[in-house]
């Protein structure tokens, strides 16, 4: 949710917002956004704790009831995505930040698949964040000490 209202904004602006948003969009939880109605969007079009923008607002709630039908149809989403990332994380060797794509095949396959059912605001560039936010994909740089300690870590496979 937080990947598409960033489309075309800055991070900070949306991590300054993240509480807001969690207590707008019912803590994140797919189940009770898939249920908001036109009524929670006019509520959440007058919140001035996220960013009211009727389109983004819309894809989130339309993006949720995608996470459900994924998951009926997959078991989990996680089990969706994995498929993505070869069914484990992928970790890259970058020794400078310039090194990091902003998007690869990969992103580039789950926007397509996301945006063939019906999700918004999932873009190539989306996606790739999406997969380094949720451990699809480990970029840190070989520098970094998080580098190492998430390859050693085993990946979640249920979301």
């Amino acid at each position: 949710m937080l990947e598409g209202a960033q489309a075309g904004l800055s991070w900070i602006t949306i991590l300054r917002k993240r509480e807001a948003y969690r207590r707008a969009f019912a803590g994140f939880s797919a189940e009770r956004v898939a249920r908001f109605t036109a009524a929670d969007v006019g509520r959440l079009l007058a919140d001035p704790g996220i960013v009211r923008n009727r389109a983004k607002i819309e894809a989130a709630i339309g993006n949720a009831r995608g996470v459900l039908a994924l998951r009926e149809e997959f078991g989990s989403f996680g089990a969706f995505l994995w498929g993505f990332a070869g069914g484990a994380p992928r970790t890259n060797r970058w020794q400078r930040a310039a090194d990091v794509p902003a998007e690869t095949a990969a992103s580039r396959a789950l926007s397509r698949e996301l945006t063939r059912r019906g999700f918004r605001f999932f873009g190539p560039v989306i996606a790739y964040a999406f997969m380094q936010a949720t451990g699809l994909v480990n970029d840190h740089l070989t520098s970094c000490f998080r580098h190492a300690e998430i390859a050693a870590q085993s990946p979640i496979l249920a979301m």
